[in-house]
């Protein structure tokens, strides 16, 4: 008898710990919703409000992103290589933060709502003249303006720049250097490795 209990015991136990781990492992995925307003500009959200929700349509279901390499490293060059030269900025380095942000998926969205593939939040959309952060030309020139206003603002210092760029310019201000995420601290490495690979190609 205390034998089968014990099985019993442990198969229940097995199940229930094969569900957790599952449940641990399983992405959240979130639509992505769009409205235009009386101007014909386009308003994106993961969480529409209830007082607008009625407004907004489907724009994408989020799926699982593809495999890390698996899009066209060369497919975007003419869209980066013309903000490059519109904002002063290094194509390898619009590159490299496009491969850190996105690895080149146009319809890439984070679970933050960052869009396409160089990572915009829809706050930042009017100010960068974006429309549809999922035309990838639009997000490249968008980004690489953004970039360049960081670039500046921290006075040519690149690493400052980048990190601004992930954890925000009054995270780098607040502790005068990178700040201390691991996040952060990982992005600026990412970026930089990049920066060296796609500069000597």
């Amino acid at each position: 008898m205390m034998v089968r209990i014990l099985i019993n015991f442990l198969i229940a136990g097995t199940c229930c710990f094969a569900y957790v781990t599952f449940a641990m492992i399983t992405p959240l995925y979130a639509d992505i919703f769009v409205r235009v307003d009386s101007e014909g500009v386009l308003h994106f959200t993961n969480v529409p409000t209830s007082s607008t929700s009625s407004e907004y349509k489907v724009y994408i279901k989020e799926t699982p992103q593809k495999p890390f390499n698996s899009y066209n490293e060369d497919l975007y060059d003419d869209a980066i290589s013309e903000a490059s030269k519109r904002h002063g900025v290094s194509f390898s380095l619009l590159k490299a933060l496009i491969k850190t942000e996105s690895d080149f998926d146009p319809r890439a969205v984070s679970k933050a709502g960052a869009m396409g593939l160089m990572q915009i939040m829809p706050e930042n959309f009017r100010r960068l003249n974006i429309k549809d952060p999922f035309d990838p030309k639009e997000n490249i020139m968008g980004g690489a303006r953004y970039l360049k206003e960081l670039i500046q603002r921290f006075e040519g210092e690149l690493q400052l720049a980048i990190a601004a760029y992930n954890a925000g310019p009054k995270a780098v201000e607040q502790y005068n250097r990178i700040p201390p995420y691991q996040e952060t601290e990982n992005f600026v490495k990412a970026v930089m490795r990049y920066y060296s690979i796609f500069d000597k190609s």
